[in-house]
């Protein structure tokens, strides 16, 4: 079977934009299942005037974090993945060459990622600016039937969750855009085109849909499926495995006895994975050429698994082993420098003081389960799709 996206009903009868000066907010991930791009697609019915690009850029080659400068071509194409916070929203004067913003680019399901949070800036600069906005939707590669983590707690918002949704938020981006409309009161002509064909319990290859990869760093529909987790190793000094061929599905540091800590995660008997001790050398990225020992999480079930539990469970069993050797990040992270990195990603500061505090694996997961709960029930009212 394959999902009709958003993309491939809008190409199949595009009259709807047609007359209007039309902006793609859009990367490489904008693909229908021929892997016939947007860009291609709707330039060939529509007129596009002006091309958008989120962090990675508009090819998907930047590195995380890595500022990407405005480009030229037959349209102008501008960054909304800049040096300060304020390059992260469309100008004005960038939404003065359009009269409708069309978003078409693949989520991952982790709040970490910042696709959505791009498209929720651009929907409140449209707004501002009196322009049109078009979401395609696009499948919840790890499935939209699925969530876990906590809330983000008041202060600790940041471009790695800029709103309040679960670490695996089991939505898609039409959902988060629909949501933000209506919390938030815009006063925006937002369209969402569904797809067609799609439930919630899908896995991406139940989509029958090719998998591009987003970024740089998330090659495979398995490194979005650890990601909810295993994001979270960027809150501290150990590698993540970026700089090889398995980034976050690897994880580690030079200074980790990786038996002992295969060992260690195995005992704590989490559902649907296994771990591999392995080493590995970075290519680039922390410990860069630098001989590091740590695990490789092979998923088994992944309905079962648990990918945020699965990561927080890592930083434990690697703090535990050598808790004088373990750091947390304390530099910049996403433009903000003031709460330490995995404060931002967990939402709050109780998985960091928990794990510092020597807190068991069972008082670590029960911080977050009534927010979990709580985001069960309340986002009921967001979903499109049964």
């Amino acid at each position: 079977m394959i999902v009709e996206t958003g993309l491939a009903r809008l190409a199949a009868d595009a009259s709807a934009l047609r007359g209007r000066r039309v902006g793609l907010l859009v990367n490489p991930t904008a693909v229908d299942a021929e892997l016939r791009h947007a860009i291609t697609l709707l330039g060939a019915q529509v007129k596009v005037t002006a091309l958008f690009g989120p962090e990675h850029g508009l090819a998907g080659a930047a590195q995380d974090m890595i500022s990407v400068e405005d480009g030229a071509g037959p349209v102008p194409v501008f960054s909304l993945y800049g040096s300060t916070a304020a390059s992260l929203t469309p100008s004005a004067e960038m939404l003065d060459h359009v009269d409708v913003l069309v978003f078409d680019i693949q989520d991952v399901g982790s709040r970490y990622y910042t696709f959505v949070w791009t498209m929720v800036l651009a929907m409140r600069a449209a707004a501002a600016a009196g322009k049109a906005f078009v979401v395609l939707d696009r499948p919840n590669p790890i499935g939209g039937a699925l969530i876990e983590g906590g809330a983000i707690s008041p202060g600790y918002e940041s471009f790695v969750g800029l709103l309040s949704v679960a670490n695996r938020h089991g939505l898609t981006a039409g959902e988060i855009a629909r949501w933000r409309q209506r919390e938030e009161r815009l006063d925006l002509d937002l369209t969402v085109v569904q797809m067609g064909g799609y439930r919630r319990d899908m896995t991406f290859a139940d989509t029958g849909l090719p998998w591009v990869q987003p970024s740089p760093n998330m090659p495979t529909v398995d490194t979005a499926l650890v990601y909810p987790g295993m994001c979270l190793v960027e809150g501290t000094e150990l590698s993540e495995g970026r700089g090889t061929t398995r980034p976050f599905e690897l994880a580690g540091a030079p200074w980790l006895d990786p038996a002992r800590l295969a060992a260690t995660l195995t005992a704590f008997s989490l559902p649907g994975c296994r771990f591999r001790e392995a080493s590995y050398l970075p290519t680039f990225h922390k410990h860069a050429h630098t001989a590091t020992h740590g695990v490789q999480i092979h998923v088994t079930d992944e309905r079962a698994f648990r990918p945020y539990r699965t990561g927080v469970a890592f930083l434990k069993a690697c703090r535990d082993q050598a808790p004088e050797r373990f750091a947390w990040r304390t530099r910049a992270y996403e433009f903000v420098d003031q709460i330490p990195a995995i404060d931002l990603l967990c939402g709050s500061s109780a998985v960091r003081r928990g794990i510092d505090a020597g807190a068991t694996l069972a008082e670590l997961v029960a911080t977050w389960a009534d927010d979990e709960a709580s985001y069960a029930q309340w986002r009921r009212d967001l979903l499109l799709y049964a």
